[in-house]
């Protein structure tokens, strides 16, 4: 029961589970990764509340990791996969957590989706979410370059202050390089990125959302500066959402710099009805 793969869209798409079986009476969570991620970002936070009363989906987007299908080359494809995965899942209704790219795809499967959607939880968010165009050129031209910039500006510490020792920029490096690795047909990274780049939609997302709106931004994040948030802020606010902003004195990796206070923060916002 701990991993689950949904026939969506007509290719497999992987779901982690925390080790729990769905259970259609439960709430459901959708957990959504960035370029050049995987399921695997969200550990922490899957396997708490997987064991806190939810189903957790903390998912491969197509093409990456253990994911088939095309890897999506816009917001706007990679919504439709979230989508087609609740009614592959059979979840009449469920919250959405995005991580930077994943924020993108999260807001704008919830503009979709409108009252299936019951929570939308922001994390490394911006709007726009432009990617220097040194960096983007780097990623086609020289990827294990590129991803040593973005592992650098990404954080702020290089050791996760959970006590596991855990070594923040090599995990993180090692699973860019594996999803990298893992798609021979296209350069994800690449099209991650152009993805993040081109998407203009995200105010207009969310003005046409109907659910609460947490943001948890990191101070010291390079990758999204906590400041560039601010319009998607103000137009949730003016659409008149419930709208909850939460700073971390951390960078981009909000789940694994801090990982407890991201969890902690996840769980109490899901909680609220």
């Amino acid at each position: 029961g701990c991993v689950m793969f949904y026939e969506v869209q007509g290719a497999p798409l992987f779901c982690y589970t925390g080790d729990k079986t769905f259970d259609a009476a439960k709430p459901t969570v959708v957990l959504i990764h960035g370029v050049l991620g995987d399921h695997s970002v969200w550990i922490w936070q899957a396997r708490y509340l997987a064991n806190q009363g939810f189903n957790v989906l903390s998912i491969d987007l197509p093409g990456h990791g253990r994911s088939g299908g095309e890897a999506p080359a816009s917001v706007q494809l990679a919504a439709a996969t979230i989508a087609a995965l609740l009614d592959a899942a059979g979840a009449q209704k469920a919250a959405l957590v995005g991580h930077s790219w994943g924020s993108l795809i999260a807001m704008e499967a919830a503009a979709r989706l409108k009252g299936r959607v019951s929570h939308l939880a922001l994390i490394g968010t911006a709007a726009p979410m432009k990617a220097s165009p040194a960096l983007i050129e780097a990623s086609q031209s020289d990827p294990e370059t590129a991803l040593k910039m973005i592992n650098v500006f990404s954080r702020s510490t290089l050791a996760s202050p959970t006590g596991a020792g855990l070594w923040v920029y090599g995990a993180s490096t090692a699973l860019g390089r594996k999803v990298m690795r893992g798609n021979r047909e296209v350069n994800v990274f690449h099209r991650g990125f152009m993805a993040c780049d081109q998407y203009t939609g995200g105010p207009a997302a969310m003005a046409a959302i109907t659910c609460p709106v947490l943001f948890l931004l990191g101070r010291l994040d390079q990758m999204t500066p906590p400041g560039a948030a601010q319009p998607l802020i103000d137009a949730a606010r003016a659409a008149g959402r419930a709208v909850q902003v939460q700073h971390l004195a951390v960078g981009h990796h909000q789940m694994t710099e801090a990982p407890n206070e991201t969890t902690m923060a996840l769980r109490d916002f899901l909680r609220r009805a």
